[in-house]
């Protein structure tokens, strides 16, 4: 069972938040992965990193395929509303239940109407991004073609570029947006990698979603990481990145696991 008048006061929280998140530079910045029902996970990241010396961005996809979804989130909405300047809560596609629909839903299908709709509701609050003035952008899939970085701010829910947010997935090869296969998710190549790279000026991208992905793709420039066992026995991860750090590549971002 949700707590409604938490996650009440989550949306109330979530209102005040832009799109895009300014990370701060004089704190070590943890980036979280898919946590997918992982209560274990989460409550660890928190135990190690939940203190004023540290802020934390979780990447997406809280909800659906582990075993304690409702755990998990219930840890998460805690934490937020705690210190909600300790911690940031990104959209992934899991989270966009009220734009588009998807398999599979365990979660979602699990929640009676009043739940769910609230929940719903209160997920199109998220951000969609968090930029470090290191050079690092953090997301859930793949980079809105975007002139500037505040144009994340104006990106519609439901548009072209937030299903790139939300859905994106990368090949390491040649080309823009490439055949999406049997899955239907949108998929694009280094073309289009290293062309919105560079016209932000980023020199990584920490993003989530895509278990089959490699953990660097793009020269070392992309980095994706999880912190789940939902999608089987493999390492959680999760990406730090510490005051003053020079950033070239992801490559340069300490991954530990837990």
């Amino acid at each position: 069972m949700l707590d409604l008048l938490k996650i009440q006061a989550l949306r109330e929280v979530l209102r005040k938040e832009p799109r895009l998140i300014l990370l701060p530079a004089d704190k070590t910045v943890v980036f979280v992965g898919d946590t997918h029902g992982d209560r274990e996970a989460t409550e660890e990241v928190l135990r190690r990193f939940f203190d004023e010396n540290h802020v934390l961005v979780f990447l997406g996809d809280y909800v659906d395929r582990g075993p304690d979804s409702s755990g998990n989130l219930g840890v998460l909405v805690e934490a937020k509303l705690a210190h909600p300047e300790r911690i940031f809560l990104l959209m992934g596609n899991h989270e966009g239940w009220a734009v588009a629909p998807f398999v599979p839903a365990d979660f979602w299908r699990s929640l009676s109407r009043e739940e769910e709709k609230l929940l719903a509701e209160t997920f199109t609050f998220l951000p969609y991004a968090a930029y470090h003035p290191a050079g690092v952008l953090a997301l859930h899939g793949a980079i809105p073609d975007v002139d500037e970085l505040s144009e994340i701010d104006e990106i519609p829910l439901g548009s072209a570029n937030w299903r790139k947010i939300t859905w994106g997935d990368w090949a390491d090869g040649p080309g823009f947006a490439l055949d999406p296969g049997v899955f239907g998710r949108p998929v694009y190549g280094s073309h289009y990698f290293w062309e919105v790279m560079e016209r932000l000026g980023l020199r990584a991208l920490i993003r989530a979603h895509q278990p089959d992905a490699p953990l660097f793709m793009f020269d070392g420039h992309c980095l994706t990481i999880f912190t789940s066992h939902a999608y089987g026995p493999g390492p959680r991860r999760v990406a730090l990145l510490e005051p003053g750090q020079k950033i070239r590549s992801a490559r340069d971002l300490t991954i530990l696991e837990i």
